[in-house]
């Protein structure tokens, strides 16, 4: 089904119960938040709504699993526990106003600049607050990283950390579980409930989530590489370097299977694009991006290819907004972007009401 700004497809066991008892705030019991950037921009007014006006509607466990931008959307929901909405509107603003200097004669910001100010975004929102994350009375916040294995990436340098990059790629090119090789998809779950789904799929592991790594795996899971640098040695985790979880886990192509036979059967996924790309090395292996019965139960939620066109550029926000723009015509971009998505709230307010629900194939 396509409106006019919202788009909303589905697995066939969530079109099947979409289209029988239409989109009920009860029947999800898991949300992912992709990787993306400032993509994820787009859904601050989805993020709004869903979790201010409509998931309160409801009182089962919900778990939220992130990546990146992901991660850091995810666990400002499970801060928010009385203003969604200011929570929201806090995060779109410390992530639209956030800028890096460049040293003369170079391009971009060094990443050590770039760690060093990121972290200290996250600890202005974060600091002090970890415990009112884990102690949300329904959501259950769980942060993905990767985590470089034995060998070139075990350690970040200068040498070691392009050469583990190239032979990533390079096993990822001719197998994803190949990957695995260098890079483990490594969890950071809220100890009261682990992740209900099986992560067979590639190589993984699930760690608590606590007061004393919070910031930490928030950090790591948006520390792009060459971009930004590892964290190392994470409280409670094994030792090694951690980087972005969207290497990993790009969109969080996960199985969530297990979730059906669950009371809270569905998967909620607000999205920015239809596409569920598994790794951020799978970008150009378009072979990759088919959905797979991985999504069977999942509900994803992006925005129309029209609604995309009237933004400015006729495009998303993204990274290379911050090297080809001004500073402050990227801000008014990325503010008229945020504002705009309360089109898509107010798109979903209504389809929720819906006694069925016809979505297109997923």
């Amino acid at each position: 089904m396509t409106s006019a700004a919202l788009q909303i497809f589905a697995g066939p066991a969530a079109r099947a119960r979409l289209a029988e008892r239409g989109l009920r705030a009860e029947d999800v019991g898991l949300m992912p938040a992709a990787a993306g950037g400032p993509k994820g921009l787009i859904l601050n007014g989805l993020d709004r709504f869903v979790f201010g006006d409509w998931l309160p509607q409801s009182r089962q466990t919900v778990h939220l699993v992130g990546a990146s931008i992901g991660a850091w959307r995810m666990a400002t929901a499970a801060l928010a526990h009385r203003d969604v909405a200011d929570a929201f509107n806090t995060m779109a603003e410390a992530y639209v106003t956030q800028e890096y200097d460049v040293l003369p004669g170079e391009k971009r910001p060094r990443p050590e600049g770039v760690s060093k100010r990121f972290g200290e975004i996250l600890g202005e929102i974060f600091q002090g607050r970890e415990s009112e994350v884990l102690a949300h009375p329904r959501l259950r916040l769980h942060v993905v990283t990767s985590r470089g294995r034995a060998g070139l990436l075990a350690r970040e340098g200068k040498l070691r950390t392009p050469l583990g990059y190239l032979g990533a790629f390079a096993a990822n090119a001719v197998s994803r579980p190949l990957l695995g090789r260098f890079l483990e998809r490594v969890v950071f779950s809220d100890p009261r409930d682990r992740l209900p789904l099986k992560l067979s799929d590639f190589t993984s592991r699930e760690v608590h989530l606590s007061r004393a790594n919070l910031r930490g795996a928030l950090l790591a899971s948006c520390s792009i590489p060459f971009w930004l640098q590892a964290q190392h040695d994470l409280p409670g985790a094994p030792r090694g370097a951690y980087w972005d979880g969207g290497i990993t886990d790009y969109h969080l192509h996960l199985d969530y299977r297990a979730l059906q036979q669950a009371q809270s059967p569905l998967v909620l996924y607000p999205h920015f694009q239809r596409q569920v790309v598994p790794g951020w090395l799978d970008k150009a292996l378009k072979h990759r991006h088919r959905s797979t019965e991985f999504l069977d139960n999942v509900v994803l939620l992006c925005p129309s290819p029209e609604f995309i066109a009237q933004l400015p550029g006729a495009k998303l926000p993204d990274r290379n907004d911050f090297m080809v723009l001004e500073a402050g015509e990227r801000r008014r971009r990325w503010r008229i972007a945020v504002s705009e998505s309360q089109r898509l709230a107010d798109e979903f307010a209504a389809l929720v009401q819906r006694a069925s629900l016809q979505a297109l194939p997923l």
